[in-house]
């Protein structure tokens, strides 16, 4: 991390004048701090859906400026929590890289792991079916969209993307199954790349519908959409014997009071109980307007 980096960070906080010897000591800690968080058991388990993707980001190596590759995983933990399970910086996404990272996560205590959500690259595809034999993949809905558009005519793309947003619409396993049919039938003939396309990533891109409806939109993407530290609606009530039923009404009602912990249960609990709102007051007059006074009656005689 360079000098000119971190003073401009201070100087956020209101901090001027740092030394490199300051930045030295500065980043002496942060890396302390950071190796702790990369190495802490992780025992907030089961994390029944994990996600997986990788950042390349630019770092200076003896000199030079090179890319790196930037392992990352979050998993929804016991309490329903997502959590950032593991951050690993490699050289590149082939080769030893992605099943390191997943072996220094079970042997930090992963576990219960049963749905990864993550894009078609090679090295990771392999390494989770190397690693955690027990999981289904999910293909990220974005990522692919990114990777089919690449295959589909610029002019039928809008067509096409509709078709696919058709089949994340569904209301239930069986009819997104019978979508992806509709579609490939209609693609065949007009845009058969396109359709082939399609027909290899069906093993991977539906895995969703193994889990509750509640909950798709969750899965189906490693693109996080809300902040890490908002309860998630993939609760841990996930039954084994049961994937597509709820053990209660986590599924049902993801943000019940009765699902919310760390002190936001009173919050959520006023926000169910609440009466209406009052009508609100008519609005102030303005200070440059006077009431109008009353006409003068005439004076009784």
């Amino acid at each position: 991390m360079s000098t000119r980096r971190v003073e401009k960070l201070v100087e956020s906080l209101g901090i001027a004048g740092l030394s490199k010897s300051q930045v030295s000591m500065m980043a002496r800690d942060l890396d302390a701090q950071v190796e702790a968080f990369r190495t802490r058991p992780l025992d907030q388990g089961p994390y029944t859906f994990v996600a997986a993707d990788a950042l390349v980001l630019k770092v200076r190596e003896n000199g030079r400026v090179v890319n790196v590759h930037c392992l990352i995983a979050t998993g929804v933990n016991a309490e329903g929590y997502r959590e950032i399970l593991g951050v690993q910086v490699t050289s590149g996404e082939d080769g030893a890289g992605w099943p390191a990272f997943f072996r220094d996560l079970l042997a930090r205590g992963l576990t219960g792991v049963k749905l990864v959500t993550s894009d078609a690259h090679a090295g990771l595809v392999a390494a989770i079916g190397a690693t955690l034999p027990g999981a289904s993949r999910q293909r990220c809905r974005t990522h692919y969209t990114v990777n089919l558009m690449s295959v589909c005519p610029k002019s039928s793309w809008p067509w096409v993307r509709t078709l696919l947003h058709s089949v994340f619409d569904q209301a239930d396993a069986e009819s997104v199954a019978a979508q992806y049919d509709r579609m490939l039938d209609t693609l065949a003939e007009k845009l058969p790349k396109v359709a082939d396309h399609l027909d290899a990533a069906r093993a991977d891109l539906p895995a969703f519908t193994a889990f509750p409806k509640q909950i798709w939109r969750q899965i189906w993407s490693n693109n996080p959409r809300n902040d890490s530290t908002r309860r998630s609606a993939a609760a841990p009530t996930w039954s084994a014997s049961s994937p597509t039923a709820p053990r209660s009404s986590a599924w049902s009602a993801p943000c019940s009071p009765s699902n919310t912990t760390n002190g936001s249960k009173a919050a959520a609990t006023s926000a169910w109980t609440s009466s209406p709102a009052p009508a609100r007051p008519p609005p102030p007059i303005p200070p440059n307007r006077r009431t109008p006074h009353p006409p003068h009656s005439p004076p009784d005689r």
